[in-house]
Order: structure tokens, then sequence, then C-alpha cells
């Protein structure tokens, strides 16, 4: 078996005179949460939508479960569950209600899954309780139920806590974790709260005016985010004498311009401006710093925007 669930190969999709995804070539792990970035209008839900089949590309290919095109493709997207533009639900019915309608379009065999997959979302005691006096926060679980049935391995989320309060975005991040570390569903979720994505996701791809400008781990993610100490003073050179010898690191960056990343000592940055204080070095500029993924971002779209 592939250690992918889905690769695409120069993949795009041209709407008029705008290129909607432009030769993105991505690659997402059996196993990962895949953390899929970009502003309105980068091209994020377009790429999902020719995945899922919704729209066809203009040019490139991809593989889904290693399978490239017609029937064999159809087929295999039974594997995949989604939640594309909000989840569609019946007001009127109950959870199990619309769960059995569902079922029933999905053309998936028997009940026994509906209270199981009930279960995993937490809503089995809603009873008789109609899905319009749900809270906003059940009606998200219930979706994320919906796209449970017939035990996908792969789920496709497009901004699946968008609107919900800060309670309902903890039950659908733990959710989520829960689907990924017990059931081992590989996840693809969209989303523009960049702050939660860095709390759930293993990789990240990054999307802009429709190409994929950068794929990468979290563990890559969070070197390249990594805390230090910027440090500004008046002798570069005694500066860095002072700190491998006085303390015993070369856990540090020289930076063109002059200033110091200090890698280590991040958490006792008051013993490295007392021991350079002590060499005679002047410090005009000492301070914790280090980015997180909405900073990584926003850098990295504008360097984009001005290369």
């Amino acid at each position: 078996m592939s250690d992918y669930i889905l690769k695409t190969n120069q993949l795009s999709k041209k709407y008029k005179n705008k290129m909607a995804v432009d030769k993105v070539s991505m690659s997402i792990k059996s196993g990962s949460i895949y953390g899929f970035i970009g502003q309105n209008g980068a091209g994020k839900s377009t790429l999902i939508r020719l995945i899922t089949g919704l729209a066809y590309p203009t040019d490139g290919t991809f593989e889904l479960f290693e399978k490239k095109s017609g029937q064999e493709l159809i087929a295999t997207r039974k594997r995949i569950g989604t939640i594309i533009e909000g989840p569609a639900l019946y007001p009127q019915m109950t959870a199990v209600e619309n769960l059995e309608a569902h079922r029933l379009l999905k053309g998936i065999p028997g009940k026994e899954g509906i209270i199981k997959t009930l279960e995993i979302v937490n809503l089995q005691d809603t009873g008789r309780i109609k899905v319009k006096n749900f809270s906003l926060g059940m009606k998200q679980r219930l979706g994320l139920a919906i796209a449970l049935l017939g035990d996908p391995e792969f789920l496709i989320l497009d901004e699946p806590i968008n609107g919900l309060d800060p309670m309902g975005v903890v039950e659908i991040r733990e959710l989520l974790k829960k689907l990924n570390h017990e059931y081992g569903i590989t996840i693809l979720i969209s989303s523009h709260i960049l702050s939660e994505l860095h709390l759930l996701a293993t990789h990240y791809g990054i999307i802009h005016n429709g190409e994929l400008i950068e794929q990468l781990s979290a563990k890559e993610l969070n070197e390249k985010c990594q805390l230090y100490i910027h440090i500004k003073v008046d002798d570069l050179n005694k500066a860095t004498a002072v700190i491998e010898t006085q303390l015993a690191t070369r856990a540090f960056e020289v930076m063109p311009d002059g200033t110091l990343k200090l890698f280590a000592f991040t958490d006792t940055p008051g013993k490295v401006s007392k021991i350079l204080t002590d060499a005679g070095l002047i410090i005009e500029e000492f301070m914790p710093m280090g980015e997180d993924l909405e900073t990584y971002f926003s850098h990295l779209i504008g360097g984009v925007k001005n290369g």
C-alpha cells in the first residue's frame, strides 16, 4: 500500500481568464492531519472540489488511493467522507433521521452504523430533539457523523470550525484528534483559523493565488517558528565570543543586519542580559521573539506578494 492517500501532479483549474488552481503538486501522507492554508479565494475550495469530483481539472492529474482515472477513481471516492460548504442537514429531522436519510442517499447497507457513528461524535443521547434546535457545535458534529457514514479512510473538511464559539472549536478539535489517533483516519482540513490548525495539523500546505507555495511538516514548521532572543549590542564580535565562552553555546545566528538570534536560554533571558552587561557590552535591543503559524503565513505571503 502507498504511504500517500492523495497525490496531485500539476493540477490546474481555469475559470474563464482566472487560474483558480495553478499547477498544484501536493501530497498527503496516510495517517496525517493536513492543514490546508490560504486566504479567501486562494484556491483551497476549488482544489477540494477537484479531488471530490465536484469539478473537473483543466490540466494535470491526481491519484486517490493510487487510483488515477475513470471508474476506479469514482469507486475509490467511496472511501472518503466530506464536509464542503457546511454540512447538508434536515432541520425538521432528528440526528438519527438525518443519518438514515444520508445513508440511503449514499447507498450504504444496514442501519447498524448509525448509532455507532453518533457515539463517536457524542450525539447518541439527542433522542427526539430536532436538528433545528441543535447548537452550531452540535450541527457541525452531526455533519461529521454524516461524513463518517460508511467508515471512510480519508476525511476532507472545508472550514469545519467556521463560526463556532471557543467551546465548539475545542470539541471539534478533540473529535478530529480522536478520529485520527484512534480510528486511523487521514484528514485534510481547510481553515483560515490558523492558530487552531497549529494545535491540530501534522503537515501543512500553503496555497496563494492558486499556487502551492510550500508544504512542510509540523516539525519543520516548529523549527522555522522557533523561539529565540533577539539581541543587538554595540560590539557584535565581542558578544558572540561572550555567548560561546560564558554561556557555552553556539545555538545562535548572526543576522545580515548585525543582530543576533539566540536560540538557547529562551526561558532565562535575564541570565543572558546580565552576562552581556557584566562583559561591558551595551545592549541596544533585547527581546524574546518567535513566530506562530499566523505570523509565519503572513510573512510567507508577504514575501510572495513582494517577490
